[in-house]
């Protein structure tokens, strides 16, 4: 299962090339493509979005929330936090979507080395697009 960041999905919607976009074409072929809520809302936060993107997006399968998952996600940013790590609220949320799911996440946002290094994130970071 490829959980895919707003970042590369932007990237992949665009046309970029990367490895990323190649990994979410081929999961998309496999069907193994899920978003966490957060990058749907991201990815819906956009005024100029157009009405055909949102309906590909609202048309991938979204990760459910777990028991108990706010609390994870609380507890993990208070760790990164407590060891002087920058922390995004949002990139908090997606990285314990991932881990509550062992889904890998494919990103072109380097922040979420430190959920890697940290938290055992399974993480693709493309940083050479």
């Amino acid at each position: 299962m490829l959980c895919v960041d707003t970042s590369s999905l932007i990237a992949y919607l665009q046309g970029s090339k990367g490895k990323d976009v190649e990994l979410i074409d081929q999961a998309l072929a496999d069907q193994a493509v899920v978003l966490a809520c957060v990058t749907i809302t991201e990815l819906l936060s956009d005024p100029d979005l157009p009405v055909e993107t949102r309906a590909t997006i609202l048309g991938l399968p979204m990760l459910p929330l777990t028991d108990s998952y706010w609390e994870r996600a609380g507890l993990l940013r208070a760790s990164l936090l407590r060891r002087g790590a920058k922390a995004r609220l949002a990139d908090t949320l997606i990285a314990q979507q991932c881990l509550d799911h062992h889904a890998t996440l494919v990103t072109r946002d380097r922040d979420f080395k430190i959920f890697r290094q940290i938290a055992g994130l399974k993480a693709l970071i493309v940083l050479d697009h």
